[in-house]
């Protein structure tokens, strides 16, 4: 546009332009083309202005995501540092566990086994002040007797969960 302007202003200013019809024409176009100019400069500023906010707008999501990918990435290796703990913890207490197997009669570690089976991954469970901790239920006064009378060598259950009772210092008895 501003070439074509330029050359009709330069028609005009060198009088090639002989009829006031044709004159008048052409300052008309030029008239025309100034304001045409004007409105897609108004179009390219508002698109410019538009494309800042828009390059602002990544910018800030870009720095939203590199903290969001930072905190992604810290708690990926807390996660990480944490299941390495829980491997070795397991390792360890396997090893321990299959030391303290080999100590207790077959009959008792089968029991356990199956019991642990069954009841969710906990065979036995303590007894302390009366009640059965794998259950939560206190026994009643008849099978407090009842396991007081047992000798210490007696495996005793719980008539509710049906698993192995552990008497200990704080069971009540």
């Amino acid at each position: 546009m501003r070439q074509r302007a330029t050359r009709d202003q330069q028609r005009m200013d060198s009088g090639s332009v002989t009829s006031s019809k044709d004159l008048e024409s052409l300052q008309r176009e030029i008239v025309s083309l100034a304001k045409r100019q004007g409105d897609l400069e108004d179009v390219v500023l508002e698109v410019m202005e538009r494309r800042e906010s828009a390059q602002e707008r990544v910018t800030e999501l870009t720095d939203r995501v590199s903290a969001v990918q930072a905190k992604v990435d810290d708690a990926t290796a807390r996660r990480d540092a944490a299941t390495g703990e829980l491997d070795e913890e397991t390792a360890t207490l396997t090893k321990e566990r299959d030391v303290v197997a080999g100590s207790v009669p077959a009959d008792l570690l089968k029991l356990y086994d199956k019991l642990r089976a069954q009841q969710g991954g906990v065979g036995a469970a303590r007894l302390y002040q009366r009640r059965c901790e794998g259950c939560r239920l206190e026994l009643n006064i008849t099978e407090v007797n009842d396991v007081k009378a047992a000798s210490r060598d007696t495996v005793l259950r719980c008539e509710n969960c049906h698993r192995i009772l552990v008497r200990t210092a704080d069971s009540g008895l």
